[in-house]
């Protein structure tokens, strides 16, 4: 269902505005896996004609055997995460500064490789290569896993039948600001997913987190390869209601 924002207060001068998807992982909350929150803070009034890069912050919670909230503030080194205690005190558990080359792979979005054969290639090195796949059906625990490991690639491209559902506001560019903060590397084919004008808050995009040689592997074979020229801008970073 499309998402509209809701007014909170009269932020008319500055402030600050919050995007967030409540509940990342839902397809698979009812087999008790690992589900998440995500948000993204942006300085003044608006949240379209943005970019991911313009954020004051972003973070993710996992709710798992742990409670845990991973944060990335502008001007501030890293990524750094905070466990929630039984008392229901915050302690910071670790800063995360560098994302390492490493053998485990995410990859989402599987039924892209039907008809993007550079999916099908890049998901085949993997294979060939004995990566460990590390996929649970959500983003923020195969994507915490990363930045807990210090290692591996999330990758979720799209294809002319299967659409890349993630929305830009509130998952790819807070996602992307934390990996970033942590030490490494983004895209959303071509470019830093930071650095996606953010035109509608329902606009959404194909993307990949992980290592820089993972996401310069992720851009040279997958790229935005499978559509013609402006076909991707104008079926998948254009509003969907999907």
């Amino acid at each position: 269902m499309p998402t509209y924002p809701d007014e909170l207060g009269d932020n008319t001068t500055g402030g600050y505005c919050c995007a967030f998807d409540p509940l990342d992982g839902s397809s698979i909350i009812d087999t008790n896996f690992s589900v998440g929150t995500i948000f993204g803070i942006w300085p003044g009034n608006k949240l379209t004609g943005v970019k991911g890069k313009d954020q004051a912050a972003a973070g993710m919670c996992v709710y798992g055997p742990r409670t845990t909230l991973s944060i990335a503030v502008k001007g501030m080194e890293g990524s750094h995460e905070f466990l929630l205690t039984p008392t229901g005190r915050w302690i910071r558990t670790l800063d995360m500064n560098t994302i390492n080359e490493g053998k485990m792979c995410s990859p989402g979005n599987l039924r892209a490789r039907e008809d993007n054969p550079h999916y099908k290639a890049l998901t085949d090195y993997w294979f060939d290569n004995n990566y460990r796949i590390r996929y649970t059906g959500g983003m923020v625990p195969d994507v915490n896993q990363i930045m807990i490991k210090g290692y591996g690639v999330f990758a979720y491209p799209a294809s002319a039948t299967h659409p890349a559902k993630l929305r830009c506001l509130y998952e790819v560019a807070p996602i992307g600001m934390l990996i970033e903060k942590a030490g490494g590397k983004t895209s959303e084919g071509e470019k830093s997913v930071l650095e996606t004008v953010i035109k509608d808050v329902n606009q959404t995009s194909q993307c990949a987190f992980g290592s820089a040689k993972e996401i310069e592997r992720f851009e040279e074979l997958v790229g935005k390869k499978g559509f013609a020229p402006g076909e991707y801008d104008k079926k998948y970073v254009d509003m969907e209601d999907a």
